[in-house]
């Protein structure tokens, strides 16, 4: 692989330093490819600092120079830069939480890196220096020129794959967001990341009911019956591997997470729920469909735990490994 990965520096109040710098720490263990962080150096150096981290920060003038750095020190790419004030979130760490995203996602585009690792931010705190996106993910489709539905979400751990058809809205909203053509879309972009990005020739994907017991046969509702069931039997004609409407209830298990390769769950929680139960120290948020590659640790700024050495980097660790062999899957592949 040429092209380092970018990393945006999240919420500098929050964990996201110190997740970076004990990932760079833990580079030859957990065998992580060379990445760069885009702005923060001060904070990276004052978060490892207080995690009692041994992490050289030397700054880059341009991502090529960051994977012989790497192998040293934690390579930093610009000089934007905030005060590092764990738990306490201000505007200037805003800024330059927002500058970060920014500058990496143009990397990645300009490919000048080879994905975008994203840590976690504050959306209160964004749209207080003018971020108007529900979240990182719809941001990332604006800038890479697509419709935001064309921008999946896919929740992975060493347990399982879930996607939410329907993210940040009110759960009373969501059978009325529901569609086939909705359900239909999703599946497909879903089926051909899956394919390119993780290497699974032949897709298997387990569709959820949206009500208790998928509808109980229209008991409990009929958007199974209206909405899910044409949408399954559509892309079954399409000759992918889908199955469902599932119960949700069940769909988790040990025995049925061992008959698919991803959930597509109706909701948010639906979704976050079981991965966040099963695997949230290694959950990694994956934006499917995009002309990059983009991971991110699948959990907040844990502002309350920010600082005092106690956060588990896991999630990033696994978000960076993720990004890296999507990235080199894709540059085999073409």
């Amino acid at each position: 692989m040429t092209a380092p990965l970018a990393v945006s520096i999240g919420d500098p109040a929050g964990i996201g330093p110190e997740i970076i710098a004990e990932s760079w720490a833990r580079r030859r263990e957990t065998g992580l490819a060379p990445f760069f962080v885009v702005g923060g150096a001060n904070v990276l150096a004052a978060a490892a600092k207080a995690r009692d981290l041994s992490v050289p920060v030397e700054p880059i003038e341009d991502p090529a120079e960051a994977a012989a750095v790497f192998s040293h020190a934690l390579p930093v790419l610009g000089q934007e830069d905030s005060d590092y004030t764990p738990g306490k979130p201000e505007t200037r760490g805003a800024a330059l939480a927002l500058h970060s995203l920014a500058e990496a996602t143009r990397c990645a585009l300009l490919e000048m890196a080879s994905a975008v690792v994203t840590a976690p931010i504050a959306k209160a705190q964004l749209a207080q220096v003018g971020f108007e996106y529900p979240g990182q993910t719809e941001f990332l489709a604006d800038v890479c020129g697509l419709e935001r539905e064309d921008a999946v979400m896919m929740l992975a751990g060493p347990s399982l794959r879930a996607v939410p058809l329907t993210v940040h809205c009110a759960l009373a909203e969501v059978p009325n967001r529901l569609s086939q053509g909705l359900i239909e879309h999703r599946a497909r972009i879903v089926s051909r990341a899956l394919r390119r990005d993780f290497g699974i020739d032949a897709p298997r994907l387990a569709v959820c009911g949206l009500n208790p017991h998928a509808g109980e046969g229209g008991r409990f509702g009929d958007e199974e019956a209206r909405i899910i069931a044409p949408a399954i039997e559509t892309l079954r004609a399409e000759g992918l591997d889908v199955t469902g409407p599932h119960p949700a209830d069940a769909l988790f298990t040990p025995r049925a997470r061992q008959t698919y390769d991803a959930a597509l769950a109706m909701y948010h929680d639906q979704a976050l729920v079981p991965l966040k139960a099963l695997d949230f120290d290694e959950g990694v948020n994956v934006t499917l469909g995009l002309p990059i590659v983009r991971t991110s640790p699948d959990h907040g700024t844990a502002f309350d735990i920010a600082g005092k050495g106690i956060a588990n980097p896991g999630a990033m660790i696994a978000a960076l490994r993720m990004a890296g062999a999507m990235a080199a899957r894709r540059a085999s592949h073409g």
